[in-house]
């Protein structure tokens, strides 16, 4: 098993997909996990519509073909005609584990009452853990500070690698049991 961590970040936007505007998720992840992240970790980043099909078959490639143990999606979790990333993430899990969308929206519902529109889904296939995160990158920055902290023994869980976090940004939480000494 690697140390390494591998992250596939999906932006999924049918402007920015077709260069209508500049893709703005992408680069708010990477800045995020470059501030959060102590241990070794690289990433995989995928800029595609929000196309049913298309959103399926590159979290399976990602999971499957890539072997990323962490899966972020942008976009698409509202309810608008065309956001169908929940369902095209539901279609491709193994396991649905609800109080991440739960404390998505927890976290979100603190800065905008539209909070409780979204469709924020966490699941897990094989042994990949897939979290739709809002679009925009103040809302993945608090999103994100407000769940990571679960992410790391998570992703003990289903077999992935052991993760640190800059303490000074975000402290991740792992039962006594399952910390490792320094």
């Amino acid at each position: 098993m690697t140390n390494t961590l591998k992250i596939g970040l999906i932006s999924i936007s049918d402007r920015a997909s077709s260069g209508v505007y500049q893709d703005a998720g992408l680069p708010a992840l990477q800045e995020w996990f470059t501030q959060t992240l102590t241990s070794p970790w690289q990433c995989v980043t995928r800029l595609i519509p929000d196309e049913q099909t298309m959103i399926e078959a590159t979290l399976i490639e990602l999971a499957d073909q890539e072997k990323c143990h962490l899966i972020l999606t942008t976009g698409g979790t509202g309810p608008a005609l065309r956001d169908v990333t929940p369902e095209a993430t539901l279609a491709v899990a193994h396991k649905v584990l609800p109080g991440f969308g739960e404390q998505m929206r927890a976290v979100s519902l603190r800065y905008v009452p539209t909070a409780i529109l979204s469709r924020q889904l966490g699941v897990t296939r094989g042994q990949s853990l897939i979290l739709n995160l809002p679009g925009q990158p103040k809302a993945i920055k608090e999103t994100l500070d407000g769940i990571f902290a679960a992410v790391p023994y998570c992703i003990d869980l289903i077999g992935g690698p052991y993760i640190e976090t800059n303490p000074d940004v975000l402290t991740s939480f792992r039962p006594k049991s399952a910390q490792r000494q320094k």
